[in-house]
């Protein structure tokens, strides 16, 4: 078995991101965002729909992500596509064999 994406799906520029926690002096924290890597993938949406939360609808989406097999992609950090933030819920190595990762995630209403 082979994955299902080719090179040429990979047209989407992302930044994948690591997150900083600074102590903010009052007992909680500041959380910054730094790029890690700038990659080509592919961003497949799997579902789509709206939920009620904090007194609002939000949009909610799931899509899979694509990229080339990099190491130390962590469920920690997230995907930035320009204005589109996508938390990492997981990270799968296809087939094993350090070719290509497949990351589920879930897209932020921003």
């Amino acid at each position: 078995m082979s994955a299902p994406v080719k090179i040429g799906d990979l047209r989407n520029r992302v930044q994948i991101e690591s997150a900083a926690r600074a102590s903010d002096g009052g007992g909680g924290a500041t959380v910054t965002w730094t790029a890690v890597a700038d990659v080509w993938a592919a961003i497949w949406t799997r579902t789509s729909g709206e939920t009620f939360e904090h007194d609002r609808t939000a949009g909610r989406a799931t899509h899979d992500i694509w990229i080339r097999h990099r190491a130390g992609v962590k469920p920690e950090m997230r995907i930035r596509s320009g204005t589109r933030v996508f938390d990492i819920l997981g990270v799968i190595d296809v087939e094993d064999r350090a070719r290509w990762l497949k990351l589920p995630v879930l897209e932020r209403d921003l």
